[in-house]
């Protein structure tokens, strides 16, 4: 008989299978930093963690660990069926993209977070893409990436915030969802559209 059983609750637990790892919240933060100062030198890991403790967002280079897939905000809300950013959209990225999303609110865009290898297998979207005002970018270019954890509640206004949070290092968004999430957009926009 179970504690939950002696008590009369309807509410069980259920045991994690062995060797499964329960790693804390702060531990997964620690990591997905970790993961993601590793894409420079140990001078730039220095700087970095200066500036996200200092200003809350800095710059890394793209094409090593992951490249971004860089949205307009109005192509995304299209796509939601949205009419203005907010949680809502934060939530739909997070469940569409199952991978990390930086929201830009000044430039209006969102940077899903994908496999280094995008801009390179991707290359025949990506040009078709552009019409959109979506880029994918990859080597020598630099991403204003959010200190890990910063999200809406805690961003200033205007400061880059993680829209969908990296849940563990190196998990990053499936770039045929963001792929389906352009096509949709754009097919709601219809042609002439100004993103």
């Amino acid at each position: 008989m179970n504690a939950d059983s002696r008590t009369g609750s309807s509410h069980s637990q259920q045991a994690l299978p062995p060797g499964v790892l329960v790693h804390p919240t702060a531990e997964r933060r620690l990591a997905v930093s970790h993961w993601l100062l590793s894409t420079l030198h140990t001078a730039g890991r220095d700087r970095a963690r200066t500036e996200w403790d200092e200003q809350g967002i800095a710059l890394l280079p793209l094409g090593t660990l992951f490249s971004a897939i860089r949205l307009p905000a109005p192509l995304v809300l299209a796509a939601g069926h949205l009419t203005r950013p907010g949680p809502e959209v934060d939530a739909m990225l997070s469940e569409v993209f199952e991978g990390p999303v930086i929201c830009d609110p000044r430039g209006r865009r969102y940077y899903a977070l994908v496999p280094a290898s995008v801009p390179r297998t991707w290359r025949q979207a990506a040009d078709e893409w552009r019409i959109a005002d979506v880029d994918v970018l990859g080597r020598e270019t630099l991403l204003g990436v959010p200190r890990v954890g910063l999200d809406r509640d805690s961003a200033l206004p205007g400061q880059s915030y993680w829209a969908a949070p990296m849940a563990s290092a190196g998990e990053l968004c499936r770039p045929l969802a963001v792929a389906r999430l352009i096509a949709a957009g754009r097919h709601v926009m219809g042609d002439g559209a100004e993103y």
